[in-house]
């Protein structure tokens, strides 16, 4: 009878010791990485913002230098900074090791507004008020409020209003102040710099604003009404300059 051969036996424990080696090789290391520098932020990058301070996006970012770098998602950080008045949305990315950047996208200027003390401020499409003192050349092309109360609702309606308007309707837009009547408490008053005078009201501003670009492209400077019924009045000239024109023009 052929002698029969022992299977040989798995070298098991061998096996489980390796692995439980490994296992305590991965763990020491990450416990020696997430305690070393490279694990934390090192610098913060920021860029785009124009109203928001540093220190107000830091604020609300929360994290810091020295913090954990993996610690909070970039989309999480992103939604943080997003909730400033200032800023329409944020990009967070990191580049390891260490660095983090943050773009800030704000919202555009659609007016600005005249302090009681003389003091010019922007307001942004989202409503937020910022300081102007540095953006003077941007009148040229933003209608300017005045007479409005610190916390107006109409005001903060109106806002939105001109922030869904293009740069070109704005651009004629010079001053807007409120013009209240019971029949419209938010009707408003518009000068433009085409010397146009437009009452109108900020619930009605976007279906008329349209009918009124037209009218200034096509009408002499005078009284426009757009309310329930849109009128429109030019100037009358003085009866003595009108006097005065003609005896000129005779004369000539």
């Amino acid at each position: 009878m052929p002698v029969l051969k022992e299977p040989m036996r798995r070298k098991l424990g061998n096996k489980k010791l390796l692995i439980i080696l490994l296992l305590l090789f991965i763990t020491l290391l990450a416990v020696l990485f997430f305690n070393s520098s490279i694990s934390k932020i090192s610098d913060i990058q920021i860029e785009g913002n124009r109203f928001a301070t540093r220190e107000q996006i830091e604020e609300a970012f929360v994290a810091k230098v020295g913090d954990a770098f993996f610690g909070t998602s970039s989309g999480t950080l992103e939604e943080r900074v997003a909730t400033l008045p200032q800023v329409e949305k944020a990009s967070v990315t990191k580049a390891f090791p260490g660095v983090v950047k943050i773009k800030v996208q704000e919202y555009p200027v659609v007016a600005f507004e005249l302090a009681a003390d003389g003091e010019m401020t922007a307001l942004l499409r989202s409503g937020a008020t910022v300081d102007a003192s540095t953006d003077r050349l941007m009148l040229i092309d933003k209608p300017v409020l005045t007479g409005w109360k610190a916390g107006d609702p109409y005001k903060a309606e109106l806002t939105k209003q001109l922030g869904a308007m293009s740069a070109k309707r704005l651009s004629d837009l010079s001053e807007i102040t409120p013009y209240p009547s019971a029949a419209y408490p938010d009707r408003i008053m518009i000068y433009t710099r085409s010397k146009f005078e437009v009452i109108t009201a900020v619930s009605v501003l976007p279906e008329k604003i349209d009918a009124l670009n037209a009218v200034i492209e096509s009408q002499e400077p005078g009284k426009v009404t757009m309310l329930l019924a849109d009128t429109y009045e030019p100037f009358q000239i003085p009866n003595e300059e009108a006097g005065e024109t003609e005896q000129n023009g005779t004369t000539q």
